[in-house]
């Protein structure tokens, strides 16, 4: 047996660590990052299946004239695929492949909010009635842009792995 295909011994006590040497700061530092970004991404799929949930609430209690449920029914397209975006980019091959799908993300975001001003400004339903759904669409669209930003920045700069997101 070569010694570099040993996996007994020192070098080989952590999964997927092949090198000496290693900073115990660092790899601590590493694990509780890796930690972070799951916790941040099952509250990212709780977050984007009740914006969904919200919006087939919402579109469920709009009045049956014509208006409304045209503007309903393009709102209830855009705010549900939302998460279903972020699901695909999680399971992105390549860090580009990552952006598309939450760019993707965000250009139904964008066009879930319109429609939500849309239902207001022609009275449909209050802008009281929809301020926590508008909110959540805004939050959502600043952590997508962050997300967006902070994998162009590392892919110009390195790999990213993208489970974690």
């Amino acid at each position: 047996m070569v010694a570099a295909d040993r996996t007994d011994g020192p070098l080989h006590d952590r999964p997927g660590r092949n090198t000496a040497g290693g900073c115990p700061e660092r790899e601590m530092m590493n694990d509780e990052r890796r930690t972070m970004n799951k916790e941040h991404s099952r509250d990212l799929r709780a977050r984007t299946k009740g914006f969904a949930v919200a919006v087939l609430r919402l579109y469920s209690s709009l009045p049956r004239t014509t208006e409304a449920q045209v503007l309903g029914k393009q709102l209830l397209r855009s705010g549900t695929s939302v998460g279903a975006h972020y699901r695909e980019a999680t399971r992105a091959r390549s860090s580009a492949e990552f952006v598309s799908k939450m760019e993707g993300g965000l250009q139904e975001l964008e066009e879930t909010v319109y429609w939500l001003e849309l239902l207001i400004e022609a009275g449909v339903v209050s802008h009281a009635d929809l301020h926590t759904l508008l909110q959540e669409a805004e939050e959502l669209i600043s952590i997508f842009v962050s997300s967006v930003k902070t994998a162009k920045r590392s892919r110009s700069s390195g790999p990213v792995h993208h489970s974690s997101f």
